[in-house]
């Protein structure tokens, strides 16, 4: 234990900090949510696109090159970081461009001549909002001492779906529904879905303000950027050239990669399948994404004390068991009412899987490149990100079943399954190997 966590045990964690830093889980999560996952990325497709199979085409590209991104950038940022000592610059640096963005689609009217602007917009914001998380996650075990981990890092992620949850059931009640919004925006130039934009923005800036008032940050190191670059990118490249030696990272990230990719593909074809296999309306698919966000965040919540008390690494085995259950049984299922019930069983695993992950990291990853080690953790969650949309598509074409092709996510759920299995449930950061400058 170093003399930080020896320190925090004896007095335990700052709870102000600790509740400024869960708040930003709350202010940023409500970018996916409302641009990517819902308002925004229906209206490109309705009004921008050239026709809606064109349009999620186009955007599912946009946010793959966005990933893509992150997923090259987002450790070699981390090493310098690393170098550099501070993290919160690089998370305000983040949070600047992801409002930005946001902010500027109040400009992007309904015609398709803003489309690639609408597009450009989105993916620089999805990815600063990707690489703040790099930085904003690497804080945690400076916060709190390990056996606190689980909990907050659940904690927050609870905040997060919550936040996500409250921006667009205000951005909807205030603006987007027209017989219940209390401002008289043009719908005809879509001022009142292209508001949500700068809604999303203020509502980002607004909530984030506490991490930098109140959050501690590492001490910064006086080292001149370009030193910084060089030695940045040559631990980086030290560190995965020796992954392996790592005993149970190179696993983890390995796993984590998989079943992410499991998870992500079922964010991206549930309401797709709700709508064919179900013949669910709009209105039916935004209830059940309000559902499932709520069952999530209440996953995240409710297992966060566990994740403490049995280990990060059991915690994601029950949610990957969890989320194959009710996923197999979702498949079998006729109904739209037991439908929409699996569906927020599924909700309920799936918080837990991601908020343990964030632990488990913050339990492996050595103080010294911690951020650079959270920087690959970034990448095990895009490098692949095509695989499994690819294969739900052609298992789909070729079965001629949106069934057979969503059996398809439980294949991840199972593999990474099989790969978490046999790693050693993590008592202490891992040590660095023996031969590391």
């Amino acid at each position: 234990m170093s003399a930080n966590d020896a320190s925090q045990s004896r007095a335990g964690p700052n709870r102000r900090a600790v509740a400024a830093w869960c708040l930003y889980d709350w202010a940023n999560s409500a970018y996916p949510t409302v641009v990517v996952t819902f308002v925004f990325a229906a209206y490109y497709t309705a009004t921008l696109a050239p026709d809606p199979e064109t349009g999620t085409a186009l955007w599912g590209r946009a946010l793959a090159l966005s990933g893509l991104g992150v997923a090259v950038l987002a450790p070699v940022l981390g090493a310098l970081a690393d170098q550099a000592g501070r993290r919160k610059p690089w998370i305000g640096g983040f949070t600047v461009v992801a409002v930005a963005c946001a902010a500027a689609l109040w400009w992007i009217r309904p015609d398709p001549a803003y489309g690639l602007a609408a597009l450009v917009l989105v993916a620089l914001g999805n990815a600063a909002f990707e690489f703040g998380q790099v930085f904003y996650n690497a804080m945690l075990p400076d916060l709190v001492p390990r056996g606190w981990l689980g909990r907050v890092s659940g904690w927050a992620w609870a905040l997060g779906y919550a936040g996500g949850l409250a921006c667009l059931v205000l951005t909807l009640v205030l603006f987007v529904r027209e017989e219940t919004a209390p401002f008289a925006l043009d719908t005809g130039a879509a001022a009142h879905v292209r508001i949500t934009g700068p809604f999303v923005g203020l509502w980002f800036l607004l909530f984030a303000v506490p991490l930098f008032l109140l959050t501690p940050d590492r001490a910064g190191r006086r080292v001149r950027p370009a030193v910084a670059v060089r030695s940045g990118l040559a631990t980086l490249w030290h560190t995965l050239c020796r992954l392996p030696r790592y005993r149970g990272i190179g696993r983890f990230l390995l796993a984590r990669m998989i079943y992410t990719d499991g998870l992500n593909t079922l964010f991206a074809f549930g309401g797709v399948y709700a709508a064919g296999t179900f013949a669910m309306t709009f209105e039916d698919i935004l209830v059940f994404g309000i559902l499932l966000n709520i069952a999530a965040g209440a996953g995240a919540f409710g297992f966060a004390w566990l994740d403490d008390r049995i280990g990060a690494r059991r915690t994601v085995i029950l949610a990957l068991l969890g989320l194959i259950a009710a996923g197999a049984a979702v498949l079998a299922v006729e109904s739209k009412l037991w439908f929409t019930v699996l569906g927020c069983v599924i909700g309920l695993f799936i918080g837990p899987a991601q908020s343990a992950s964030r632990s488990m990291m913050a339990r492996l990853a050595p103080a010294e490149i911690r951020t650079e080690l959270f920087g690959l953790y970034a990448l095990s969650g895009k490098a692949t990100a095509f695989v499994g949309p690819a294969a739900v598509g052609w298992v789909t074409l070729w079965a001629g079943s949106q069934r057979a092709g969503m059996a398809t996510i439980l294949a991840f759920f199972v593999l990474g399954l099989i790969v978490l299995w046999p790693l050693a449930e993590p008592a202490g950061p891992e040590p660095a190997p023996a031969d590391r400058a």
